[in-house]
């Protein structure tokens, strides 16, 4: 059994996402999703915060790699550094733990998932809800997060 984190990063939020790959059929099955919600006022600290909720989620369900989202560009500069420091923040919490990383752009994992780049956040948690069988839809972040775990999976193979 394979499993993998996703990772929907963000300086407010950042969704994550577990699941897991039977080995010998391939089929992906939910394990775990939520979000990080940093409460520090501090930039700095929130990335702190960021970082050891990563740790803590890596240490929890000892995944063999991180998926998150490539860099995007942003209409604002200032959104697009403190979301690429983030990123870097989970990055490397992943590294540190010596798990490979592999990034994937929202379009390419709208694609895989939904089955067309341009779907919109709730076709996301609606088709994450349909593959994974789960009774409710996730929060956005969380969808976000699987949908990256989900599509390595379909493109990749773990």
């Amino acid at each position: 059994m394979t499993v993998l984190l996703g990772i929907d990063p963000g300086s407010v939020r950042t969704g994550y996402g577990v699941i897991q790959i039977e080995s010998h059929r391939g089929r992906i099955g939910y394990v775990a999703s939520g979000v990080i919600r940093p409460e520090a006022e501090a930039f700095p600290e929130r990335l702190a915060e960021i970082y050891s909720g990563v740790v803590e989620i890596i240490a929890r369900y000892e995944p063999a790699m991180l998926v998150i989202e490539d860099v995007f560009l942003a209409r604002n500069a200032q959104s697009a550094l403190k979301l690429g420091q983030a990123r870097g923040v989970a990055i490397a919490a992943a590294v540190a733990a010596s798990l490979p990383v592999h990034e994937y752009a929202a379009r390419k994992v709208k694609q895989a998932v939904v089955g067309t780049g341009a779907a919109t956040k709730g076709q996301v948690q609606h088709m994450v809800q349909i593959l994974l069988g789960l009774t409710s839809a996730p929060a956005s972040d969380a969808a976000d997060a699987l949908a990256l775990a989900i599509c390595h999976h379909n493109t990749a193979g773990p």
